[in-house]
């Protein structure tokens, strides 16, 4: 049985990817060859890592997140503010902040995490923080330049205005030489609940 390997996402609008790309070339002004950037055309908003599933279980996953998203309406989130994970001291990934309507988006995601758990995924163990990964920094890299690295980070402004989310959608990735090659393999759209008030 053909293997995918697959994840749950938020897809960007070009819009917000146009700002990502601009935001990059910014910060590479100071020249870091120890930094992997993402590609801003494959950032998107990860809900849940699904690793290789086989192919005949895309329905079945596709069906827990029309469940999951069902009665959320279309909400939006703030894209601004940029940070480093673990901490300034030893920058691992530099994100993009997202506010908004979080509560609505964490709503989405644990009602996604707690539908595949019947289907045999575990839980993330980690609280979910959702955030647009831009970059990460290679093994290699000294201390200093981690620090050095997460101030520049934390010391550089961003605001990319509000998106709307009005679906959530299946992915599947593609290792590359060239690095991940992201598609769609289904979408599910979000839907404000139907009134039940008497007419």
């Amino acid at each position: 049985m053909e293997q995918v390997r697959s994840f749950i996402a938020i897809e960007l609008p070009d819009e917000l990817k146009l700002k990502l790309i601009q935001l990059e070339a910014r910060l590479k002004l100071g020249k870091q060859p120890w930094v992997k950037w993402v590609d801003p055309y494959s950032i998107h908003l990860t809900l849940k890592f699904l690793g290789s599933i086989a192919v005949d279980r895309i329905g079945e996953i596709t069906r827990a997140m029309e469940a999951a998203a069902w009665g959320i309406p279309p909400f939006h989130l703030e894209v601004k503010g940029l940070g480093v994970f673990p901490n300034l001291r030893r920058a691992q990934v530099a994100w993009v902040g997202i506010g908004g309507e979080v509560d609505k988006l964490s709503q989405l995601q644990q009602r996604i995490e707690s539908n595949l758990v019947p289907l045999g995924f575990a839980p993330e163990s980690r609280a979910f923080t959702p955030h647009l990964t831009l970059a990460r920094v290679r093994d290699q890299a000294s201390l200093d330049e981690r620090q050095k690295f997460g101030q520049l980070i934390v010391s550089t402004r961003f605001e990319a205005g509000t998106i709307e989310v009005d679906a959530v959608n299946l992915m599947r990735s593609q290792l590359t030489r060239e690095g991940a090659i992201y598609s769609r393999i289904s979408s599910v759209r979000l839907k404000k609940p139907l009134s039940t008030a008497p007419a």
